[in-house]
């Protein structure tokens, strides 16, 4: 693995967790996506280290709506960028980590990503992801 990309926040509501986040951050995300297959929206707020991405369900079956209505709003995953995602899959499978995703698919920012289950690794949900198009973490 290269680095870790970013730190996924759950939240209820985007726009008031950007605001919050701005001010925190002292400027505004960088880039915003609906993410339909997940049934997610995302902002992104980068920093010098790891980026911040803000998740709000955009459907109440959504990962993002079981994981806030189990846990509450908060740190959801973190996410690590890698050169070839198949690859790495078949790495962390044959060293006993349970995959939630056997195959990539579409992530936010230009990714394919799958997710490793917190059993294996934990309790944190680890997202892997290989850049496939220009997006944010540049």
């Amino acid at each position: 693995m290269k680095k870790i990309v970013h730190i996924g926040v759950a939240v209820r509501d985007l726009e008031a967790s950007v605001r919050l986040f701005t001010d925190l951050y002292q400027r505004g995300p960088v880039h915003r996506e609906e993410v339909r297959d997940q049934k997610v929206l995302t902002a992104m707020f980068s920093s010098d280290g790891p980026s911040l991405e803000l998740l709000q369900a955009t459907d109440h079956e959504s990962p993002i709506a079981r994981f806030i209505e189990k846990w509450g709003e908060g740190i959801h995953h973190v996410s690590f960028e890698v050169d070839d995602i198949e690859t790495e899959l078949q790495r962390l499978s044959s060293l006993g980590f349970v995959l939630i995703d056997k195959h990539p698919r579409p992530g936010a920012g230009g990714y394919l990503v799958a997710f490793l289950h917190p059993r294996s690794t934990n309790g944190v949900l680890i997202e892997i992801g290989q850049r496939m198009a220009s997006g944010y973490g540049e």
